[in-house]
């Protein structure tokens, strides 16, 4: 999406657009989250333990997964109102292609967190008390 600007005649970019800003803003966030969980998963596959160890890390992560999968849905909504918007206005273009590929794969990002959060939630519900 970041990449996403043509040299045709409307010369535009994501940077524009408030929708497609906040797909990036979001996915962006996303990626740095899930980057560190994969990680401190990494970490405590070798040593045993997390890099950050504290009791109320069940309840950090489903928290961390349900605003992240929100957020994905909403940015990824809006973004793909847009390329709508800009499609039955305009037409198809390069612009509208790419934007439209990113917002597929920010879905998919979607559907991986969703998923998370179904297994943190899971793991919520049945962890040991202290």
């Amino acid at each position: 999406m970041a990449s996403d600007k043509t040299q045709g005649w409307s010369g535009d970019s994501f940077d524009r657009y408030k929708e497609y800003r906040y797909v990036v803003a979001v996915n962006a966030i996303a990626f740095a989250y899930a980057a560190f969980q994969a990680v401190d998963m990494t970490y405590r596959l070798n040593y045993g333990k997390h890099i950050i160890s504290y009791s109320l890390r069940p309840i950090f992560d489903f928290l961390i997964d349900q605003m992240l999968a929100y957020l994905l849905i909403s940015a990824s909504s809006s973004a793909a109102t847009r390329v709508d918007d800009w499609v039955s206005n305009w037409g198809k273009d390069d612009f509208t292609e790419m934007a439209t590929a990113s917002i597929g794969m920010s879905f998919l990002v979607f559907l991986a967190f969703a998923l998370s959060s179904l297994i943190s939630g899971y793991n919520l519900c049945n962890q040991k008390s202290l």
